[in-house]
């Protein structure tokens, strides 16, 4: 196991013991979006950024920032990274470049033990890439 892989283990470890506990975690705003982290992968110059917020009761806020890509759709997927997966909340185009969550949007338990083990993940969808132009896995972090 690598240091970087370590430490990602024992983070969703910590995440989900918290979790149980009651203690919030939510998806920080510091994921970005590529094509090399597509199913399979994208060769493309287009980034985003993920500001998405997931509480510790399941509730969804927030929002993806893909500016200059031509998006068609986005969503909240369920999967493992390396794998696709279905879509568990479709996010709402608000301007050219940015994706928001809908109001009320929430996660069930099922749906909240797969983020707790990074197994959430957010992308773009355009026209030229149907299946996904960039992508970011949404793993947890532990707020206090």
């Amino acid at each position: 196991m690598t240091q970087r892989s370590g430490k990602f283990s024992a983070r969703l470890a910590l995440a989900a013991l918290l979790a149980t506990a009651g203690i919030g975690i939510v998806s920080a705003g510091d994921f970005k979006l590529t094509g090399a982290q597509e199913v399979p992968p994208v060769d493309t110059k287009a980034t985003g950024m993920s500001s998405i917020t997931i509480a510790a009761d399941g509730t969804v806020s927030g929002s993806v920032s893909a500016p200059g890509v031509p998006g068609i759709m986005a969503h909240i997927h369920l999967a493992a990274r390396g794998v696709n997966g279905p879509v568990i909340v479709p996010l709402t185009k608000s301007t050219n470049d940015v994706w928001e969550v809908p109001a009320g949007a929430k996660l069930t338990d099922d749906q909240m033990k797969a983020y707790q083990a990074g197994n959430l993940y957010v992308n773009v969808h355009t026209e030229a890439h149907k299946g996904g132009e960039i992508r970011a896995q949404l793993l947890p972090q532990v707020v206090q």
